[in-house]
């Protein structure tokens, strides 16, 4: 008796094992091809306003997290660089400084949301019409599914 049940929780155990590093490793399975270098080069091209990622933010950790430069013009938004990978990963403008999930919480209702972020090496996003970048002064990488805070860079 103690054997079956022994053997059913170290199956179970591995399992839940195999179905996290399948969530954690399918984006980057499917993940499509990030844009070249002369690509974020161009895009970056008269940047109004520039920022960095950091790994060292007080909401990033092992799995979540952002480093590179961050370059936004008014039509696009560039970011040269690498994210941790993960599902779901919007970009933000916030109108404040935040660095973690809690702050961003707060003030999500007043963020702006840019678009998909669906590559892991670089992205380049569209603004969309009407978006005062002057309006914000911080972009934000969030995971929508589990509301998880990657990182964020402050451009002014």
């Amino acid at each position: 008796m103690l054997k079956k049940l022994v053997l059913t929780g170290t199956h179970l155990a591995m399992l839940a094992i195999g179905f996290a590093i399948g969530i954690y490793t399918l984006p980057i399975l499917i993940a499509p091809k990030g844009p070249d270098q002369a690509a974020l080069v161009a895009a970056a091209q008269g940047a109004m306003f520039r920022g960095e990622f950091r790994r060292d933010l007080k909401g990033s950790d092992f799995f979540h997290w952002g480093e590179g430069k961050v370059s936004l013009t008014p039509q696009r938004i560039a970011h040269e660089g690498k994210l941790a990978p993960g599902p779901d990963y919007k970009l933000y403008l916030v109108k404040s400084f935040v660095e973690d999930e809690d702050g961003f919480l707060a003030v999500k209702g007043e963020a702006r949301l840019i678009g998909d972020v669906k590559t892991f090496n670089g992205f380049i996003l569209d603004v969309p019409a009407g978006v005062d970048l002057a309006a914000y002064t911080t972009v934000l990488v969030w995971c929508e599914t589990f509301s998880e805070f990657i990182t964020a860079a402050k451009y002014r």
